[in-house]
């Protein structure tokens, strides 16, 4: 039998309102050692994902690791976004093991959790894992994720993505949450943060506005 087709959008698709997203460990400590991703490049990703999540009101989570004792402040990119926001410091290495952490995603209550952090074979590896063995959706923004070479985040994210997890970039976050350009009420929100933080995307943005005037779906 031919499937019927219907212009709705796929349930497995990311909205604004159902999923929790947890940026961990976006610290100076940890990007010292990252070599699998530029740190420019981290930080313009970590924003991008930051920003995308405050503009469309995302329930979000940032949390560090030993922030005054060894790894020092969260990325300015990170809580720029979310100002007065508490950040939940942890002990531990896998965040899902953090009682304050989980207290918070228990009072979200959203089944999707959304990923990104440093280091992804260990503080993005061990909340994914735990996630999915409780029932959670898991999504990993990969190119907002990093490690000590190239090696390690690979296996990592090959690990994640064999267990059920799902990876997606920092730009795909941001799209598939507006996912329609006739949405006007968050239309210059994204093609702002897409001008920023969006790489080469953003320069056509802001080539196609400047020269031209152009409005996607207009």
């Amino acid at each position: 039998m031919t499937p019927q087709a219907k212009a709705v959008p796929g349930a497995r698709l990311l909205n604004p309102t159902d999923h929790t997203l947890i940026m961990i460990d976006f610290q100076s400590q940890m990007a010292f050692a990252t070599k699998s991703i530029d740190a420019s490049l981290l930080r313009t990703n970590a924003a991008l994902v930051a920003n995308s999540a405050a503009g469309f009101g995302v329930s979000t989570i940032l949390t560090t690791v030993a922030e005054k004792s060894f790894s020092g402040p969260m990325f300015s990119e990170v809580t720029d976004p979310f100002p007065g926001k508490r950040l939940l410091d942890r002990t531990s290495m896998n965040t899902w093991e953090d009682a304050p952490v989980i207290a918070e995603v228990n009072a979200l209550g959203k089944s999707r959790i959304v990923l990104a952090g440093l280091w992804t074979s260990v503080c993005i590896v061990g909340p994914a894992l735990s996630a999915l063995e409780q029932g959670f959706e898991v999504f990993v923004i990969t190119d907002a994720c990093g490690d000590v070479s190239n090696e390690a985040h690979e296996r990592a994210v090959t690990r994640m993505v064999q267990a059920g997890a799902q990876p997606m970039t920092s730009l795909q976050y941001l799209l598939e949450l507006q996912r329609d350009w006739a949405r006007g009420e968050t239309y210059e929100m994204t093609t702002g943060v897409a001008r920023k933080f969006g790489g080469a995307y953003g320069l056509g943005v802001t080539y196609a506005k400047t020269m031209f005037g152009a409005s996607e779906g207009h």
